[in-house]
């Protein structure tokens, strides 16, 4: 599969490592355009380009982007296209916005928002980068962590289901899209190490 990835930071790098240790082709970019990605296309083997490539590239695409900038998301390269949103909200960072301060909506609403032909899946938000490229584990395995998701296609969560699967870790769904919030930010299960069960009874405890 070919994996596309807007931001070239943490979150980008650990994924497109881990997704090209599975087999598939990557393709990562920035903002600041390739040439500012030289030396991690050469350190990990991945392909390189803008924004707009890495949208076209990619058979599902990855944003890895501070909240503040989901904005500068291309929309029309990414009609039709499964995309995988890993943005959390750190108001510190991203400025206050007042829907997810009153909790109207989730961070991954306001992208599919902006992105209306689009198909979000969230994913890869509720682990630090250090502990997903760590503590993948064979299927099976006792220690083995679990990871949540949510979106409104059950075909699409099962390609993400499948990725999470390829780097180590069990998978829990926790919905629909709308059901986000409860591993955003904040949240209990927040970047904390549970296998599925444990996962599962927090994300039902877990209040708004």
């Amino acid at each position: 599969m070919k994996i596309g990835i807007i931001g070239a930071g943490i979150v980008g790098r650990a994924i497109g490592k881990l997704a090209l240790a599975a087999g598939h082709q990557v393709m990562v970019s920035n903002s600041r355009g390739p040439q500012t990605l030289f030396s991690l296309g050469r350190s990990i083997g991945c392909e390189i380009g803008t924004v707009e490539e890495a949208a076209a590239f990619g058979d599902i695409v990855v944003v890895a982007i501070p909240l503040a900038a989901y904005r500068s998301v291309p929309v029309e390269p990414l009609a039709g296209k499964l995309v995988i949103d890993t943005d959390n909200y750190y108001p510190e960072r991203d400025g206050n916005v007042p829907e997810l301060d009153s909790a109207s909506t989730t961070t991954s609403e306001l992208l599919a928002r902006h992105l209306p032909r689009s198909r979000i899946v969230k994913a890869f938000n509720a682990v630090a980068m250090s502990d997903l490229e760590k503590d993948g584990r064979p299927e099976g395995s006792s220690d083995r962590r679990a990871l949540p998701l949510a979106g409104d296609r059950v075909d699409d969560k099962a390609i993400v289901v499948k990725l999470y699967d390829e780097f180590g870790y069990d998978a829990v769904d926790v919905g629909p899209l709308s059901e986000g919030w409860r591993f955003e930010n904040g949240r209990p299960v927040y970047c904390i190490p549970m296998n599925a069960a444990e996962l599962k009874a927090a994300l039902a405890q877990t209040t708004r």
